[in-house]
């Protein structure tokens, strides 16, 4: 039995995760709903797995985003989760970190390889250089993927090259305000 790992990101119509100049902008701030699913799909996870950049992003904000003056109670909720989830961030340039995280420098495929084969519940996965190398290996065993009626017609993209072809299942389809849908796929095995 092996950890399941999940890649979830917003992505737009045509497949990009952030424009050129990792632009993320396009997105806007979420829908209340929407903000909930990916509350819900944080608690749900044991072990956050961050690349570089997406740490960047995230630690830039909500190690204190439960003490904003407009934080609402589900902000309040992800930032206090946020900080208490256990967290992996893979990068080679940056040498330290923070908030219940530990750093890897090596090998990123060999560690997540090492981590599904341990014990603990569901591992999500973030940011496009170590998601793809993850999608590449055939680690990943779940994909979220919220798409915004937004095209971009560039920058990065949410699927990486693939040296072979993922069958996958469809788990969930669900639509949330202004015209978002949310599409999960299982990787078939």
């Amino acid at each position: 039995m092996t950890r399941k790992l999940i890649f979830g990101m917003n992505t737009t119509l045509d497949g990009y995760i952030a424009a050129t100049g990792d632009d993320i902008g396009w997105s806007g701030p979420p829908s209340d709903e929407l903000f909930r699913f990916w509350l819900d799909h944080e608690l749900a996870s044991e072990l956050s797995l961050y690349g570089r950049k997406l740490w960047e992003a995230m630690s830039s904000y909500w190690p204190t985003g439960d003490q904003q003056p407009d934080a609402t109670p589900a902000q309040i909720e992800f930032a206090r989760n946020w900080r208490d989830t256990p967290k992996v961030v893979f990068s080679s340039t940056i040498d330290k970190v923070d908030w219940n995280t530990r750093l890897v420098t090596g090998d990123a495929v060999a560690e997540v390889t090492r981590l599904k084969a341990g014990d603990g519940g569901p591992m999500t996965i973030g940011g496009a250089t170590l998601a793809g190398a993850a999608m590449r290996a055939g680690l990943v065993d779940e994909y979220a993927v919220v798409t915004h009626p937004v095209l971009l017609g560039g920058g990065t993209p949410f699927f990486t090259a693939m040296d072979s072809r993922v069958n996958l299942n469809l788990v969930e389809t669900r639509t949330f305000p202004g015209g978002v849908m949310l599409t999960r796929y299982e990787t078939r095995r």
